[in-house]
């Protein structure tokens, strides 16, 4: 099938043939003018960290085997690693910060944003150690922004206080006994990049020891601030219905795409879309359809029921139907083609934030205090592109799936209390030591080019469900498992093991959808991984044991992004056995390597990382592991 060898979506696949013809270049045409690869850079041993390189290690001995300053491969890969989880945190940290800054104008009436969870606003102020009694919602809001403040100026020695509220204090005992305890986001990230320059730290554990640092960097003061702020401020999500893929478009319709990751700005353009629909409609058109692509959709997705256009990869090709009156960008993993490509249509590609601006791009600036008249402008802005469309280029593919999606902690509890409401997660531990679910998998991250498209994801959950695993996913994974139809009643129906396929069956009969829960449950976005975060210290709090002894495994099949790399290293600190479907670029330094993936991590982190490129050899591993976790605890 053409195309078959970059995509397993057929609308993708569909799409890329229109864009071939109409002289499109995509993210797999570049891809492929990109090969060979550097194979310094994919091993890790090139460094440019001072202005005496760029500096290379033969990885076969026979040239040079050390930097002009003495740096040689372990180093090298040690610190490009750091780097790499550095860059990942960072992005997390930052979206938490604007998170905490938009509650904190909304609780003292300087931004139009309402509280809209406030038995969520309780349960995390209780947990930071905030006295709820006797005050409204705005004066708790205040004082939660407050401590996420604090954690950002903390100029002390104590562990962050997002960080030991919200950890098992197991994990938290043991992070101090290797010193990784974080104090402050921002102080963590400054040092960590002093530390890899040039002339600095020259130990490669040491270094690695910085990396677990960021990793919990990343999963306290990025991951859980940002969910558990975005939850007070925007709600819990619930279980929603909605559709997925390129098929979602209309063509008679007004369609804004909303790209990125904060949604502070999308969620008031939901908002604006539903209060201008009449405009829209004296435009011409039939009204306005949202979709989103990346996890800026999936926070629409579960809270609003927004449709979700694509994942990563397909963020070019959602132009090229024609139909796309209005992309609009926040943060994170937006590729600059956007431009070029949004230039050969009517699409207007609108930037909003004042770190991600691109060249030929409509910049229309979030401000936090002006969200409403921004998200206005920006609806408007897509009303009249709807009026300058070519039809001769509208070319919108059919396929879409239907999803459910929205399973927060709260929302899965929710579920299990129809069972039981004393003890909620009897049930499912129940079924998890008598064998009908034999363990869990969390499925996240992106997708990667060097992967086709959605593949893996797939391929790897097909073979986790059959043999009764429970999968629940994140990100542009839970988008690539939406599209082919896992996230429905009928796929346990179809993938799930006869024993799995019952649990499900009686929990959602239980919760009243008179049908079963989706085998693969959508918990959210990337910082959402917090949610999974929750879910396994729960399970591991009721039965009395270290998140390292459940069996449970995490899987980034397609990850491109530092921040997989960030959030892979807060599960393994977290004590989570988990794959990389891509080779991380490690491999030049065998120590490095070495310490990543073997038994000593293992017996100090509790995880470890698990390295295959074959989705079925990768599912096979996630058993292996799960069979064992489950015969030591007698299981």
């Amino acid at each position: 099938m053409r195309f078959a060898n970059r995509s397993l979506d057929p609308a993708v696949r569909k799409m890329l043939g229109e864009a071939n013809k109409d002289g499109i270049e995509t993210v797999w045409d570049r891809f492929e003018l990109q090969q060979p690869q550097c194979g310094f850079g994919l091993l890790g041993i090139c460094c440019r960290n001072c202005i005496q390189g760029p500096c290379r290690i033969d990885p076969f001995g026979n040239g040079p085997q050390k930097g002009v300053c003495g740096a040689g491969a372990d180093l090298i890969v040690a610190r490009n690693l750091l780097r790499s989880v550095v860059g990942g945190t960072a992005a997390h940290a930052d979206h938490a910060y604007e998170a905490a800054e938009a509650l904190y104008l909304a609780a003292t009436g300087k931004a139009p944003y309402e509280i809209k969870d406030e038995a969520k606003l309780k349960s995390v102020a209780a947990k930071l150690g905030i006295e709820t009694a006797g005050k409204d919602k705005n004066e708790l809001a205040r004082e939660v922004a407050e401590t996420a403040f604090a954690d950002f100026a903390n100029h002390g020695t104590s562990p962050m206080k997002w960080l030991t509220a919200t950890a098992p204090q197991e994990r938290v005992e043991t992070w101090g006994k290797l010193g990784v305890l974080p104090r402050n986001p921002d102080r963590e990230i400054r040092t960590a990049m002093h530390q890899t320059g040039m002339g600095v730290d020259s130990d490669p554990v040491n270094l690695i020891l910085s990396a677990v640092k960021l990793g919990l960097v990343d999963g306290y003061g990025g991951l859980h601030l940002a969910t558990d702020i975005q939850d007070i401020l925007f709600g819990t999500p619930a279980p929603v219905v909605s559709e997925a893929n390129l098929g979602v478009l209309k063509a008679d319709h007004v369609n804004i795409v909303i790209h990125g990751h904060v949604p502070l700005l999308s969620e008031k353009i939901v908002e604006w879309a539903k209060k201008l629909a009449d405009e829209a409609r004296a435009a011409g058109a039939s009204g306005i359809q949202l979709s989103g692509i990346c996890c800026t959709g999936n926070e629409v997705l579960m809270r609003q029921g927004v449709p979700v256009a694509n994942n990563f990869l397909a963020q070019e090709l959602a132009i090229t139907t024609g139909v796309v009156d209005a992309m609009v960008v926040d943060v994170q993993c937006i590729m600059p083609s956007l431009a070029d490509i949004s230039a050969c249509y009517h699409t207007k590609l609108i930037s909003t934030m004042p770190i991600a601006k691109l060249p030929g791009a409509q910049h229309i600036p979030f401000e936090t205090d002006k969200v409403d008249e921004t998200a206005r402008q920006i609806v408007r802005t897509a009303i009249e592109a709807f009026k300058n469309r070519d039809p001769q280029k509208v070319n919108v593919p059919d396929e879409k799936s239907r999803v459910i999606a929205g399973f927060s902690v709260e929302a899965i509890v929710g579920a299990l209390s129809k069972i039981d409401s004393e003890a909620p997660l009897k049930p499912l531990v129940d079924n998890i030591a008598n064998g009908n679910v034999l363990g869990a998998c969390a499925v996240v991250g992106c997708n990667n080019a060097k992967v086709i498209q959605d593949s893996f994801h797939v391929t790897m959950v097909k073979e986790l469900l059959k043999n009764n695993v429970l999968v629940v996913a994140t990100g542009c994974a839970a988008h690539a498992l939406g599209k082919a139809g896992f996230l429905t009643p009928e796929a346990a129906e179809k993938y799930a093991g006869d024993t799995l396929k019952a649990v499900l069956t009686a929990v959602g009969n239980a919760a009243g959808l008179n049908a079963p829960l989706p085998p693969v449950l959508h918990m959210g976005s990337c910082v959402d991984n917090s949610r999974i975060g929750d879910l396994v210290s729960a399970l591991a709090g009721y039965l009395k044991v270290a998140v390292k002894d459940l069996p449970i495994a995490a899987s980034a099949p397609e990850y491109q992004h530092e921040k997989a790399i960030a959030i892979g290293t807060w599960a393994v600190s977290l004590g989570v056995f988990t794959h990389l479907g891509v080779v991380p670029p490690v491999l030049g330094s065998k120590q490095v390597a070495t310490i990543l993936t073997s038994e000593p991590v293992e017996s100090l982190l509790g995880g470890k990382f698990y390295v295959e490129t074959d989705p079925v050899k990768a599912a096979e591993g996630i058993i292996a592991h799960i069979k064992d976790k489950r015969a030591k605890l007698g299981i």
